[in-house]
């Protein structure tokens, strides 16, 4: 259970002031080089009057690009006479990672998107975990948070949203995916929800949305446009932006089981026989492993255990025992 102490990070920004404002989340951080500095995460708030409240998030994990791109331009052009109640802007939240072009924070080694709800007086990496859940959820309606592959996966460009217990919750999740309108839409499973902030959000009752949109530790024109696009559609479904939603065309897919994660065996060179897209059959190998450390040895077949199209893939070209290799899912009609 999260402590009641107060979080040690003070806001630069005033969450109820009209207008829009640019400053810093600042978490003291005394260290070999600032006895008394701080971890200092960018944050912008647009408000005017009233309204619901969108929270817009990149860089849980600092290798991924479209949300910090999409978002630091959002922050410098949306202007407050747009918006009718609040848009809360956090382009990085795990800053340390995201300046050290790493998934984890180089302070603490700590993976923010598992870190949830936090602790006040823990590392660096709970202290942020824990501002999000105690202060920023509770004044918001809708949660957009921005992931892709990083440096280790790729992925079929999507919005996602998770099957929920309570399902006009789940309904209402899934309408805003559909009006973020990527070319993908994910009804989501997840290894292992346990310290997400997918997790407490959804916890919460609020709205939440995340993103997959590419890979490989970069962002394409392609894949920023997908986020761009999407914040202004989703803005409007809630009602923040004026005008309706132009929702494009979306193919809806569906992560049935846990059948559809696949994992290395072996380490070694792999071959990918299927791209990203690309229709599986139950039992069709989807990719070989090569052994590295002899010539003349038969690769490893990693099979789909179900049918599909592929949807992640591992993105390095070597592959060690444990690491996602392949990601089958299934096309469906909607969610």
């Amino acid at each position: 259970m999260t402590s009641l102490r107060p979080s040690p990070i003070a806001a630069t920004v005033e969450f109820e002031a009209d207008g829009v404002q640019h400053g810093h989340l600042r978490l003291p951080w005394s260290r070999d080089d600032s006895a008394w500095g701080s971890v200092m995460i960018p944050i912008s708030v647009v408000k005017c009057g009233e309204g619901p409240t969108a929270l817009l998030t990149g860089a849980n994990h600092g290798d991924e690009y479209e949300g910090p791109i999409a978002l630091f331009d959002l922050a410098r052009t949306l202007r407050a006479e747009d918006v009718s109640g609040r848009v809360i802007i956090v382009p990085a939240m795990n800053y340390p990672a995201f300046r050290a072009a790493m998934r984890t924070s180089p302070i603490d080694k700590g993976n923010l998107n598992r870190s949830f709800p936090g602790r006040p007086d823990g590392t660096v990496t709970e202290k942020i975990a824990d501002y999000f859940t105690r202060t920023l959820l509770p004044l918001s309606d809708v949660v957009l948070d921005f992931h892709s592959g990083g440096k280790t996966l790729d992925f079929l460009p999507y919005a996602a949203a998770h099957e929920l217990p309570d399902k006009a919750q789940e309904k209402r999740c899934f309408d805003a995916v559909a009006a973020f309108s990527a070319p993908w839409s994910m009804k989501m499973i997840e290894i292992d929800a346990v310290g997400m902030f997918d997790t407490v959000t959804e916890m919460a009752g609020k709205v939440f949305v995340t993103t997959e949109l590419g890979g490989g530790g970069t962002a394409t024109a392609r894949s920023a446009s997908i986020a761009k696009r999407g914040i202004a559609s989703l803005l409007r479904h809630a009602g923040i932006l004026a005008g309706k939603p132009m929702p494009g065309p979306t193919r809806w897919l569906d992560m049935p089981s846990a059948d559809c994660f696949g994992f290395s065996q072996e380490e070694g060179l792999v071959e990918f026989l299927k791209d990203l897209g690309d229709p599986v059959g139950e039992g069709e190998v989807v990719a070989r492993i090569y052994p590295i450390g002899r010539t003349g040895t038969a690769p490893f077949e990693h099979r789909a255990a179900l049918d599909g199209l592929l949807a992640v893939r591992h993105f390095p070209g070597l592959v060690k025992p444990g690491d996602c290799l392949a990601v089958i899912a299934t096309e469906v009609a909607g969610p």
